[in-house]
């Protein structure tokens, strides 16, 4: 009899030491007016949208939510160590293609379930995809998601 045992998520915070992450979170919470423990799970899903969108190739048809953004811009201020971290795990630098204006709740969903299929651990609330949510407000872009 073989017993399968299921794997654990994977976080984007797993990616970083705890204090790089710590680093980010302090910055992520200060520059943008966030409690800090709103602000460790943004800096932790911008880890995993990166990783994603560097490991795949599909950066450019991936977004951040309107609530994971502030982490994306967290690892890309901290230009030095954000260099060095995309060169450590995707071998060239990930570049920034600002598309803001394109978040639907399509794009957030199919943007989470790519996350979600390379193993990671995925904060609905912050992506706009929960099921509390209230579509047309909360397409990943509103403030109640």
């Amino acid at each position: 009899m073989t017993t399968t045992v299921a794997a654990e998520p994977r976080t984007g915070r797993s990616f970083v030491t705890d204090s790089d992450f710590e680093m980010l979170a302090a910055f992520c919470a200060d520059e943008y007016g966030l409690e800090r423990c709103v602000a460790d799970r943004v800096v932790d899903q911008a880890l995993a949208l990166v990783y994603v969108m560097g490991t795949t190739g599909e950066g450019a048809t991936m977004a951040p939510s309107q609530l994971v953004d502030p982490g994306w811009h967290t690892l890309i201020l901290h230009t030095g160590w954000y260099a060095d971290w995309c060169q450590q795990h995707f071998g060239s630098f990930l570049h920034h293609q600002p598309n803001s204006k394109v978040r639907t709740r399509g794009l957030m969903t199919s943007v989470v379930d790519r996350i979600r299929a390379a193993g990671f651990e995925v904060d609905d609330r912050l992506w706009g995809t929960a099921a509390d949510c209230n579509a047309p407000t909360c397409c990943g872009d509103g403030p109640c998601c």
